[in-house]
């Protein structure tokens, strides 16, 4: 008895994940960045920014809620514009980047929010795990640079608590209050390229066939 293996096919296709129908853009570190603000001494606030942010997202065309998102700061690039302040914030006070020298992001659901959306996700830092959302303006639709990139961004921003996630140093005023804010609030500006599809490996030579000897022409 003969089977026919195209209805199983079939099934198979539609059953796919709908990453399938996703397209794959790689963060551009060289346009890329995340700036923070805090707020100092009761008065101003204080804003600093993570130079190196790499990662990875994966949008989907048909369905943008089945997209995902990670991203990874580099937490000992921290520039507040002021040495002294970088290297205490690098140190065990704040940031220990010796101990967890990176910021982690992964989506774990989006949302449509009007033209905009939502990103739910997991955000470790300074070795702690906690869910947040991101208010995620775009992702844009797609240009071209110069070099032939095919290019995507989006600006994320979000609001979080530092004593959340273990960061609780601090200092009480004289006048009241203290140094230090414990609100962060956080913006992420990335800059994505669209994954290339390898090249199609070229093809083998053919081989030359072998010289008839004086035997074989006999």
């Amino acid at each position: 008895m003969k089977l026919s293996l195209k209805p199983a096919v079939a099934a198979l296709v539609l059953a796919a994940p709908s990453l399938a129908f996703a397209t794959e853009y790689e963060i551009d570190t060289g346009h890329s960045n995340a700036h923070f603000s805090v707020k100092h001494m009761m008065v101003s606030n204080v804003r600093g920014a993570f130079s190196k942010v790499t990662g990875k997202a994966n949008i989907d065309e048909k369905d943008i809620t089945k997209s995902t998102v990670e991203a990874t700061i580099d937490a000992t690039t921290i520039n507040t514009n002021e040495p002294k302040r970088d290297e205490h914030l690098r140190g065990t006070d704040f940031f220990d980047t010796a101990k967890y020298p990176t910021i982690t992001f992964k989506s774990t659901k989006v949302e449509k929010a009007g033209e905009n959306l939502k990103v739910s996700g997991n955000l470790t830092l300074h070795g702690v795990t906690r869910p947040v959302v991101l208010d995620v303006e775009g992702f844009t639709t797609e240009s071209k640079d110069p070099w032939g990139n095919i290019k995507r961004g989006g600006t994320a921003t979000t609001k979080v608590n530092r004593k959340d996630f273990g960061l609780t140093y601090n200092s009480v005023l004289e006048t009241g209050g203290v140094a230090v804010g414990e609100e962060v609030a956080i913006t992420i500006d990335l800059e994505m390229n669209k994954k290339q599809a390898p090249a199609p490996a070229a093809a083998a030579p053919a081989k030359a066939a072998p010289a008839k000897s004086a035997k074989d022409s006999k």
